[in-house]
């Protein structure tokens, strides 16, 4: 499955674990909730970096007291018209202050890019390489948004007023 991260196609470093599947010695890991919830401390003492695939039917505060020792959460879209990882990316990144990599994963439609962009997203796991291709063309299409979100870019009203301040114009 193709990989975008930071509007590039790129190699998934991460390797995906079942529940039970035997934990390897080092490297860096996508483990589900379920696993990482139970063996957090034996996780986190590995060598490498490790990840959590979250569902969306799962409360994110369970993950909130490790937030700073993960380095990537994968949250899932188990069908393109459930959208609660929308709010799992947005609360990670605007209340927790969350500043891994935020994946999503499952089904994603080429028309929620920017939506997914917006809500704090940093990398896709999108199905087909066409897709992952679309991505990169749409993240490079939208530069300006007239709303706040957790993507960390200034709005359209910000910049204006940035631009004014700098330019000396209103003081």
């Amino acid at each position: 499955m193709p990989l975008v991260n930071g509007g590039k196609i790129a190699d998934d470093r991460f390797v995906k674990l079942a529940v039970d599947t035997p934990l390897p010695e080092s490297g860096d890991i996508l483990v589900p909730a379920e696993r990482f919830i139970a063996e957090a401390d034996a996780l986190l003492k590995r060598a490498g970096r490790v990840g959590v695939i979250w569902p969306n039917n799962r409360d994110i505060d369970e993950l909130v007291p490790y937030l700073g020792k993960i380095a990537a959460v994968a949250l899932v879209f188990p069908t393109f018209r459930d959208g609660r990882a929308y709010s799992q990316a947005r609360l990670l990144r605007e209340r927790y202050n969350y500043r891994g990599e935020l994946r999503a994963t499952g089904q994603i439609l080429r028309d929620q890019f920017v939506f997914m962009l917006r809500a704090g997203f940093d990398s896709f796991e999108v199905k087909k390489q066409a897709d992952a291709e679309a991505f990169m063309q749409t993240a490079k299409r939208y530069s300006v948004f007239y709303q706040p979100t957790g993507d960390g870019r200034i709005t359209a009203l910000h910049r204006r007023m940035q631009l004014r301040h700098s330019e000396g114009v209103g003081t």
